[in-house]
């Protein structure tokens, strides 16, 4: 009798281990894909006047940079060092939004990691949110 019982309890431990490994399997091949698609991010802005296009990657580093030729006559050196700045800044604040949408499917609001994306703080990526019962 009590073989039969240790028989039935390994059935269902093996049954959900299946399914607690299958769930792993799933967001394992999440992670894979969301990876991926943060790898691939660009998000691009332009000046008003058109004169600069920044577009950055996925952690806000400008991977690509157009000057109108009209900028040279337009703009003094100072003038287009803070039109270059502004315009990858405003370009850096669009993918963290596009960063902040893609892993809130996969981390919960309150997670150190979406407290970093929202605040850019480091220490939130630190800090223990334990829970008082």
């Amino acid at each position: 009798m009590a073989e039969a019982a240790d028989r039935d309890v390994n059935r269902a431990l093996r049954a959900r281990f299946d399914e607690v490994y299958g769930d792993y399997q799933r967001l394992r091949s999440g992670m894979d894909d969301l990876q991926q698609r943060l790898a691939g991010l660009r998000a691009t802005a332009r000046s008003e006047d058109g004169l600069v296009t920044a577009t950055v990657g996925p952690r806000g580093q400008l991977v690509h940079l157009e000057l109108d030729r009209a900028v040279h006559r337009d703009l003094r050196p100072d003038e287009l060092a803070d039109l270059i700045v502004a315009v990858t800044a405003a370009a850096a604040t669009k993918v963290a939004g596009e960063v902040q949408r893609l892993l809130a499917g996969h981390f919960p609001a309150s997670s150190g990691t979406m407290r970093f994306l929202r605040s850019n703080d480091l220490g939130s990526l630190l800090d223990r949110q334990d829970e008082a019962s």
